[in-house]
């Protein structure tokens, strides 16, 4: 089973994603500690925002490729035999999947 993001790409995949996910938290607590919505209307502004959209999009991008990354590689190591590392690594494909239509939907209503 051949890695397509392995070697000196996952471990750049895995850094690039930390990083943006460490300045979104910084970002958003920065911004709820200066002036947080008290209502459910005003979350809902602040996450519709186009900027606010786009960066907690790209945020739950970013944590979904490093958690596929992260646990793959432990999958690829230490599941040995070959069906069932297909298997889980289905499973987590899925889950991974499933989740990032869930952020998808929930991102998109909140700008409807």
């Amino acid at each position: 089973m051949k890695k397509a993001l392995s070697g000196l790409r996952a471990w750049l995949v895995q850094r690039v994603t930390a990083v943006y996910m460490l300045l979104f938290c910084v970002a958003a607590l920065l911004r709820l500690a200066l002036g947080r919505p008290h209502s459910y209307d005003e979350w809902r502004g602040w996450l519709a925002a186009p900027l606010t959209r786009i960066a907690t999009a790209l945020f739950f991008a970013a944590l979904l490729l490093h958690a596929w990354v992260g646990l793959r590689d432990v999958m690829m190591d230490y599941v040995q035999p070959l069906a069932l590392r297909v298997a889980l690594l289905a499973l987590l494909a899925f889950a991974l999947g499933g989740m990032a239509l869930w952020v998808a939907r929930i991102l998109l209503l909140a700008s409807a």
